[in-house]
């Protein structure tokens, strides 16, 4: 059990119409556990929406390249249960592949990726050891990205850890339906291609 327990229905009217909002147009299934422990604090749950609706539907950032960064904030960070949310859902309409979501878990980044993910990648993994950027990062970012995006980018990978703080700190359980966290591969065994789908996307 999370260690606040979530809203269970009937949800008051205020709620539920918030609830509703934060969910994904669409998807089938009840309001995220993550959600629903979140409106414990209504008011809290409602300043963060604005955040993270923005970063999801009104972003800067094509679709795949911020699946990549959410997909490898909560990986670094051990979030299964985020992880697996976007991996149903937003990173597989966005065109990602199995292999590169299994890839964002392991280790390094290794040359299957193209070069625009590369970066991306990269530089999660800096900001996760050190809360720092290094020069050859951000320059490897300025090749593909506008300064607009790269402010984008870096607020979206502060958002993702502050979910990835409150998924793992409330010890939330992965979603029935979310795709379940793998473990990281092997890293003596040689990297396959098809991992990073082989082609860029943009």
């Amino acid at each position: 059990m999370p260690r606040i327990e979530p809203l269970s229905p009937p949800y008051p009217a205020s709620i539920d119409q918030a609830l509703r909002r934060w969910m994904p147009p669409g998807v089938p299934y009840e309001p995220l556990t993550l959600f629903r422990v979140l409106h414990r604090n209504p008011e809290l749950a409602s300043r963060m929406f604005s955040l993270g609706a923005g970063l999801l539907g009104h972003g800067l950032l094509p679709a795949a390249d911020r699946e990549i960064v959410i997909a490898r904030v909560t990986a670094r960070a051990g979030c299964g249960y985020e992880w697996g949310v976007h991996a149903a859902t937003l990173a597989q309409q966005a065109g990602l592949t199995a292999g590169q979501l299994r890839a964002t878990v392991a280790p390094g980044v290794d040359g299957s990726w193209p070069p625009r993910y590369a970066a991306l990648l990269t530089a999660v993994d800096e900001l996760h050891e050190s809360a720092r950027l290094s020069q050859p990062a951000w320059d490897a970012l300025r090749v593909h990205y506008q300064d607009e995006q790269l402010l984008e980018f870096l607020v979206l990978a502060g958002w993702y850890r502050t979910i990835a703080y409150l998924a793992n700190g409330l010890l939330l359980e992965e979603e029935p339906w979310g795709l379940p966290f793998p473990e990281p591969p092997d890293p003596s065994q040689p990297a396959r291609a098809e991992r990073a789908g082989g082609k860029d996307r943009r």
